[in-house]
């Protein structure tokens, strides 16, 4: 996403909390990069949380003047820099701040110690009046799904357009044939909000093959809770992706997502995809078309719906075009255009 934007305003300097150039990709050296004084703070880069109370200071001071569009690409605290009235501020909203507005599942999720737990409930009530607050000088937003749309509107009291992140479906292509190996699939970071488990639990259960492809620190819960059927593939090389998608026989997604591109990826190298009915799926999920949903957040509704999947029929084509509506290249027109809207509009 950031590098789409970086390609739409490439002149455009990027205003960040921190910045280790060893641990991002080498073409990103290239940027004007300009972070904030948390950067010399003493290991912020490999442990940014115990310092999280203070990104809201260094982003509400930093004040951007000679600007005429500032676009803030946020998940966190950024939104909250400064821009005097002549300025459009537009925010690309990938949700409203875990950590301030989801606090339990945040803290519980990310294994945050007890003493940073408390501290962190002592500041959420200044914290949520602070994104309000900022949230208020905001030009407009825009959400990367109906998911998140529905949380600024609530959290924020804001309406947003929708403007779905960039996937690059190109590089998707189906199989040699219309046949398909018998694995089913899931790409994804190992983290305990990605309820991967209901999918480990689920196949075990059917003795029905499925590969997962990521790594991360639930891996070791996961793989004890398998059975045979289930295969851990680790974290799977770029390159690689494109003919793992291509010859699985759909895509999982068991847990509850912002968006998630996975699935679209999967889409556009025409599989169906198999989704809990709830969040970004149901902007990029057409039930019966491109794949199909399970209602309840168990294993037991994911396993009836892999039952009710082998009765399903699917156009491949269909699926990959439908993929294509979330292109790189239409994240761009679609960005383009709602700038020149709300500048326009003041």
């Amino acid at each position: 996403m950031l590098e789409a934007l970086a390609e739409l305003f490439p002149a455009a300097p990027v205003y960040t909390s921190i910045y280790w150039p060893e641990a991002m990709p080498a073409a990103y050296r290239g940027w004007d990069i300009r972070p904030t004084w948390l950067d010399r703070l003493p290991g912020i880069h490999r442990h940014h949380q115990p310092y999280l109370p203070l990104y809201p200071l260094a982003f509400g001071g930093l004040m951007l003047r000679g600007y005429d569009l500032v676009i803030s690409n946020k998940s966190a605290f950024c939104l909250g820099v400064r821009t005097p009235p002549e300025t459009c501020h537009l925010c690309y909203c990938l949700t409203p701040t875990r950590f301030v507005w989801d606090y339990e599942a945040y803290v519980e999720g990310e294994q945050i110690g007890r003493p940073a737990r408390l501290m962190a409930r002592l500041l959420l009530g200044r914290l949520q009046r602070w994104e309000r607050t900022a949230a208020g000088r905001v030009t407009a937003f825009a959400a990367i799904s109906g998911e998140i749309q529905g949380r600024i509107q609530r959290f924020y009291g804001r309406d947003s357009a929708v403007i779905h992140p960039p996937v690059s479906t190109r590089r998707f292509r189906c199989g040699p044939s219309p046949s398909h190996d018998d694995y089913f699939l899931i790409v994804s970071r190992l983290i305990p909000y990605k309820r991967i488990d209901l999918a480990v639990q689920a196949f075990s259960e059917l003795g029905l093959p499925l590969w997962v492809a990521g790594s991360g620190r639930d891996r070791a819960r996961l793989e004890a809770l398998a059975g045979p059927s289930v295969r851990f593939l680790g974290r799977v090389p770029d390159e690689a992706l494109p003919d793992l998608y291509a010859r699985c026989r759909a895509y999982i997604l068991p847990g509850l997502e912002d968006f998630s591109i996975a699935p679209v990826e999967a889409m556009a190298a025409g599989r169906p995809v198999i989704a809990y009915a709830r969040g970004g799926a149901l902007d990029t999920v057409v039930d019966g078309v491109t794949g199909t949903f399970f209602p309840d957040p168990t294993a037991a509704s994911l396993a009836e719906a892999v039952r009710r999947f082998d009765a399903l029929a699917f156009d491949t084509a269909a699926i990959r075009a439908h993929a294509r509506q979330f292109d790189s290249g239409v994240f761009k027109e679609k960005i383009g255009a709602w700038v020149t809207q709300i500048e326009g509009e003041r």
